[in-house]
């Protein structure tokens, strides 16, 4: 084992994979996976409303609002929906009643989503805007709740009192504790808890529409992967609220018939870079679909109906391509090559941003049409991404085909 991968193996995968297992990262994850169904309803009425088609803006306009109420319900919504899902995971992750939890910290995040002027509900806090006090808010109340619950600072009834009065006087003290809290410094003190959040993450939402932004998180993702660590998982509690809110204002924007304001919306990454998965490894499987090497053969052939769904485990480890400075270096560099390429073409509004969240499994070069609106200049950069990747991973496809080779040779030798 060389020196760079000891270390690796040694001091940096054990941190990194303890932060990627990390209770409270693990219940954000699942609250931002929890909401993607809702997204998806909410683009699909988005599409319907803006169809690429000749005279559909007329034909439609009649029932244009009567379309917008999905995509309000689901986009409009999601601050709610996020803070209740992650209060609900956290819970049962801390052994808490997971129904509780996900209602106190729903009532904490709706209570401080009210206006002073007029105790009316500011929709913005309530949406996209607001999930990261939503994400906060969660956190805290059930990280209370668990408090309250170790200290005994509880209502407990008798044992014979049916469960679901019981466990809903168990959140009594802690709902009351929080409640008080929060009353004071949001109305009391007057103190504006969403807009202190985003301020506190607005360089890092700026930051991921930039093109250096986000080929940092491209490089991380596949570093992670690289190691052994699933680099989207492990990123996608930071990066998901963002690329989610940058969704939901596109999708604004595509309402008001603005243009969009967003390149690395929820979609650009999955779809754009991650082509028939992660570091668009389909790539790797269509040049070694006839390598000389009888094992490279097979896991290609094994693992392309997989990346077809964008699942590229099977070769993944399979070739392998984590801790292999064969397959790392083209892995890392494609995830490179194809963020800078797509975010330029958006920039430039040659092919359209995204605006419509699919699931991640949905084929590239339809992905690509997809999530753009109908943008067949997209899915043409989508059939473009696979054979520029495989330019990338043909020289070291060979080189790492040769050295098996060689040594399957040397083999015999040495018994």
């Amino acid at each position: 084992m060389t020196q760079p991968t000891q270390f690796l193996n040694t001091h940096v995968v054990p941190a990194l994979t303890a932060v990627s297992e990390n209770t409270y990262m693990s219940a954000i994850r699942a609250g931002m996976v929890s909401v993607v169904p809702l997204t998806i309803i909410g683009g699909l009425f988005t599409v319907l409303s803006y169809l690429p088609i000749t005279g559909w803006d007329k034909l439609i306009a009649p029932y244009l609002q009567l379309l917008q109420v999905p995509v309000t319900a689901t986009f409009g919504l999601l601050g709610i929906f996020v803070c209740f899902a992650i209060g609900y995971d956290l819970g049962k992750q801390l052994k808490q009643e997971a129904i509780v939890s996900a209602s106190m910290a729903t009532v904490i995040f709706l209570m401080i989503s009210l206006k002073l002027e007029d105790l009316t509900f500011s929709m913005d806090s309530l949406g996209s805007k607001g999930l990261f006090t939503a994400i906060l808010i969660a956190l805290i109340s059930v990280r209370v709740q668990k408090f309250f619950t170790d200290k005994k600072f509880v209502i407990k009834l008798p044992a014979n009192v049916p469960p679901v009065v019981y466990e809903s006087f168990l959140s009594l003290s802690p709902l009351f504790f929080l409640v008080v809290v929060f009353w004071v410094i949001r109305f009391v003190l007057g103190v504006d808890i969403d807009h202190l959040v985003q301020t506190a993450f607005k360089p890092l939402v700026f930051a991921l529409n930039t093109l250096p932004g986000i080929l940092v998180y491209a490089f991380l993702v596949t570093l992670l992967w690289s190691v052994g660590i699933n680099g989207d998982n492990a990123m996608d509690a930071i990066v998901a609220p963002i690329f989610l809110q940058y969704l939901a204002e596109n999708v604004a924007a595509r309402g008001l018939g603005q243009p969009l304001p967003y390149v690395t919306a929820y979609g650009f990454f999955t779809t754009f870079v991650n082509v028939g998965g992660t570091g668009a490894t389909i790539a790797l499987a269509l040049i070694m679909w006839n390598s000389k090497e009888p094992g490279f053969r097979k896991i290609s052939r094994l693992s392309l109906p997989t990346q077809i769904f964008q699942i590229n485990e099977p070769i993944f480890f399979g070739f392998p391509i984590v801790l292999n400075p064969i397959f790392m270096i083209p892995y890392i560099l494609n995830a490179l090559i194809l963020t800078a390429g797509s975010y330029l073409l958006m920039h430039w509004d040659i092919i359209q941003k995204p605006f419509v969240n699919v699931p991640w499994t949905t084929p590239p070069i339809i992905g690509h049409y997809l999530v753009s609106g109908g943008d067949w200049k997209a899915a043409l950069w989508g059939g473009i991404s696979i054979v520029i990747a495989m330019l990338v991973y043909y020289p070291f496809a060979k080189a790492g085909e040769r050295q098996r080779l060689k040594a399957e040779a040397a083999q015999p030798e040495h018994q």
